[in-house]
Formats: C-alpha cells, sequence, structure tokens
C-alpha cells in the first residue's frame, strides 16, 4: 500500500507541473486548469485511502464544509474582486498550517514524530519554520486583502525605526526556534506563532498600493513553502512537492514582476520598498490639482481612432471595475474593421494582481496574439498614432520617470506619452491607486474622456457604427 501511494502522489505531482506549465501561456491554461483538478483529486482519493485515517466521517463534513463555501464563493465573486480573494486564500493557507503544526506538536505520536516533549530535532525545525512562515502569510495576507479591499488605506504606512524594529523581531524569531528544538516548551511554540503574527502584519503595512500585484504573489510563494515544511512534518511527499512547487513558482513570478517595477525581491522579502519612514508627503501626491486639461467627448474619440492607422489600448483596474472588457473588444473588432491596427499593452502590475488583465481580455475573446506585454510593445509607442488608456493609472505616470520623490519612481511605465494622441477614459481627476496624480493628465497630446468605462467605450461604439 505504501509504494503505491507513492506512486500515485508521483502522478499527482506530475499533474501539477504539468499544470504550471499549462498556466504559462492564454493558450494552454484551461488544459492547465485540468491538469491541476486532476492532481488534487488524485492527491485527495490517495490520502483517504490511506489506511492510518481515524475518521472518514470527520474528512467528509470538512470537504462537504469547505466545498460549499467555495462553490458560494465562486458563484458569487466578481472579476474585479479576484485579487483580495487570492490573498484571502492564502491567509487560509497559512492558518492551515499553523493549526497542522499545532496538532502536531501536542501530539506528535499520531504523526510518527516521536513523543510529547521527545520530539526528533528535525521535526522540530520543520515544524517551527512551518509554524512560523505559515504565521506570517496569515497576517500578512489579511492586510493585504483589507488594502485591497478598501478596508485599509492603500498608501505606505510607516513609522521611525520600522526596519529596526523588523530586524530585531525577525532575530527574536530565530532564536525562539532555536530554544524551542531544545527546550520543546509549549510556550515556546505560541511566543512563535505570536512573534510571526506580529511580523506578517508589520512586513506589509509599509507597502504602498502600487506595489501590492508584487506582494500578492510573494505572499503566494510563502503559504507554498508553509505547506512545505509542513509536510516534511508530516512526512506526507505531496504536499511537500505541492509545496515546493507553489513556493518555488511564486517565488520566481515575483522576482520577474520586480524586474519589471525595477524593484528589489530582497526588499519585497522583507516588507521594504514602500515609503521611507519618516517621509513627508510625496511630491505629486493626489488631491486637487487646478491645472487645465484637454476633454473631449464620445464621438471626439471615434472619429480620431477610425481616421488613425494604428491604435494601442491600454487597459487597467478601472476597466476591471466598469467590466469594459467586452464593449472594449467590440471596439477593437470595428477598428479592425476600418483597417485600422489594434494592439493591446500589459503592465505587468495593472490591475492589482498578476494576470489580472489578461484574464479579463481572455474572458472577452480578446484574440491572444493581440495582447502584448510592456517589453514586447513599449518601444511602438512612439510609432503610434493613438493610445487609448482605459483606466489605467499609475503603470502609465511620467512621474515614475522624472521625479525622485515619487513613491513611484524607477518603476517602468507604458510609454503611452509618446504617442500622436492619448485618450485617456477616468472617471474624474482623482489620484491612482498609489496615490499619486498623474503628470499624463496635463499633456499637450492628452485628451480625457470622462465618465464610466463601460459607458463610454459603449458610447465610442455606437459613434463608430
Amino acid at each position: 500500500m505504501e509504494n503505491l501511494s507513492a506512486f500515485a502522489y508521483l502522478i499527482a505531482a506530475v499533474c501539477f507541473i504539468m499544470s504550471l506549465r499549462g498556466l504559462s501561456s492564454p493558450d494552454t491554461a484551461r488544459r492547465g486548469n485540468m491538469f491541476g483538478i486532476a492532481g488534487m483529486v488524485i492527491a485527495i482519493v490517495t490520502t483517504l485511502a490511506m489506511p492510518n485515517v481515524l475518521s472518514y466521517e470527520l474528512i467528509i463534513a470538512g470537504i462537504l464544509i469547505g466545498g460549499a463555501i467555495g462553490t458560494g464563493i465562486a458563484l458569487k465573486i466578481q472579476m474585479t474582486a479576484l485579487p483580495q480573494l487570492v490573498a484571502a486564500f492564502h491567509s487560509l493557507v497559512g492558518l492551515a498550517a499553523v493549526f497542522v503544526a499545532g496538532a502536531a506538536f501536542y501530539a506528535p505520536e499520531a504523526y510518527g514524530i516521536g513523543e510529547a516533549g521527545n520530539i526528533g530535532a528535525a521535526s522540530l525545525i520543520e515544524m517551527s519554520l512551518g509554524t512560523a512562515i505559515g504565521a506570517i502569510t496569515f497576517t500578512g495576507s489579511i492586510v493585504a486583502f483589507g488594502k485591497l479591499q478598501g478596508i485599509f488605506r492603500s498608501a505606505p504606512v510607516t513609522f521611525a525605526g520600522q526596519h529596526m524594529l523588523n530586524a530585531a523581531l525577525g532575530g527574536l524569531l530565530v532564536l525562539l526556534v532555536i530554544w524551542m528544538c531544545v527546550d520543546q516548551s509549549a510556550t515556546l511554540f505560541w511566543a512563535i506563532v505570536l512573534l510571526s503574527l506580529a511580523i506578517g502584519f508589520l512586513l506589509i503595512i509599509p507597502i504602498g498600493g502600487a506595489d501590492m500585484p508584487v506582494v500578492v504573489s510573494m505572499l503566494n510563494s510563502y503559504s507554498g513553502w508553509a505547506a512545505c515544511g509542513i509536510g516534511f512534518t508530516l512526512a506526507n511527499t505531496a504536499l511537500i512537492i505541492t509545496g515546493a512547487l507553489v513556493g518555488a513558482s511564486g517565488a520566481i513570478l515575483s522576482y520577474i514582476m520586480c524586474k519589471g517595477m525595477n524593484r528589489s525581491i530582497i526588499n519585497v522579502i522583507l516588507g521594504g520598498f514602500g515609503a521611507d519612514a519618516g517621509a513627508g508627503p510625496a511630491a505629486g501626491a493626489g488631491g486637487e490639482d487646478d491645472r487645465p486639461v484637454k476633454a473631449g467627448s464620445a464621438d471626439d474619440a471615434a472619429f480620431l481612432m477610425e481616421n488613425a492607422s494604428s491604435v494601442i489600448i491600454v487597459p487597467g483596474y478601472g476597466m476591471a471595475v466598469a467590466q469594459a472588457q467586452h464593449a472594449l473588444r467590440e471596439m477593437g473588432d470595428l477598428l479592425k474593421e476600418a483597417g485600422v491596427k489594434v494592439r493591446y499593452a500589459i503592465h505587468p502590475v495593472a490591475g492589482r494582481m498578476p494576470g489580472h488583465m489578461n484574464v479579463l481580455l481572455a474572458e472577452a475573446n480578446v484574440p491572444y496574439d493581440d495582447v502584448l506585454e510592456l517589453e514586447e510593445i513599449n518601444r511602438d509607442f512612439a510609432q503610434t498614432d493613438i493610445a487609448f488608456v482605459i483606466g489605467a493609472n499609475d503603470v502609465t505616470n511620467p512621474a515614475a520617470k522624472t521625479d525622485p520623490a515619487s513613491p513611484i519612481f524607477g518603476m517602468p511605465i507604458l510609454d503611452v506619452e509618446k504617442a500622436g494622441q492619448v485618450l485617456f477614459i477616468k472617471r474624474s481627476m482623482a489620484s491612482g491607486y498609489a496615490g499619486v496624480q498623474n503628470e499624463l493628465f496635463f499633456r499637450d497630446n492628452t485628451m480625457m474622456l470622462f465618465g464610466d468605462a463601460k459607458h463610454v467605450v459603449e458610447d465610442i461604439v455606437k459613434s463608430m457604427e
């Protein structure tokens, strides 16, 4: 039975690897999801078939309750709320790791890792690391959820000596883990849990809204490593492999996004790329601005685009909020029929989670070949007649290149200001999620189209028809 379960777990692991490979491209994402589902079914069935299962009733009850909650959320959740949903689910993974570690600590005999007060050193190290990472993931994900949901303000929360405090708490955590491996005290176990919960909170609060997509990706990595650590404690091959895959893939994605934003991966891990502690208001911060802007109508936009030879559409979170992707695809189709070259430019952190815009455009059946990443299309803006920006604020802000005092300084942006004409859909002149006023609004070649993104695009489509 042991050899059979190991073989089944190996098959599940292969399915998970194929799932990650499939999810790396929009063309194969659906197939990747199917591999992931198949791998999880195999892992669950294999675990239930193990001879050391004590209560099928409790397991089935847990599956039914969790499945019902998950199904209800999946049916009701809006696409715009996916980032905070992902963050919330990450918190549950971290909390589960803490619970499993607690169960293993108080009843080690059930897990074959020794007796209470006499747990093997290797198991204690694995358990402590899984507990610490899980608790950090839990509170960090809760803070990320709150910022994305608007419960907490999106601006960085900083105070003097913040980094020194985080470093001191991190050092204390290491000492507690070492001490617990020697003493095996329940007091030390819960001290590790409480200290890790505090560290998770302190790591995420100094990170601003513009950087939240990277945070979500990094928390995904943390949740994977927490599961991996607990997998070693349980001697569960599937959990070890799955956790390592999630942890490694999340870390790689975070690294890629950090390169795309000109950020340091070390600073992400340490929660250090928010605003500097004690800094005053950033230059260019959002607020009232009495500079004049050029405003236009849907008819103006339709006329300009129909007479252009090339249009690059830049979607952002405003498109997601308005659910304007279907109307946008219809507008793109009409422009193509008129002989206009239409492409879509995606910034790595457009929206509030990695791939947010890609998912929305795929939902509207926008051809994959028309959707290009920043590094593929940025050089083309200078030769483009019109850049059509729909709710993408911070990722198009020239202040990221020109204002060293700006919180987004150094972040690569889409060079839409180099296009012949910029059409910018926005509800108002309010600043973006990072709290920074967009200098693009006041450029001579920018025309603002004020209103709900979906309604504005629908009016443009009517004008074209």
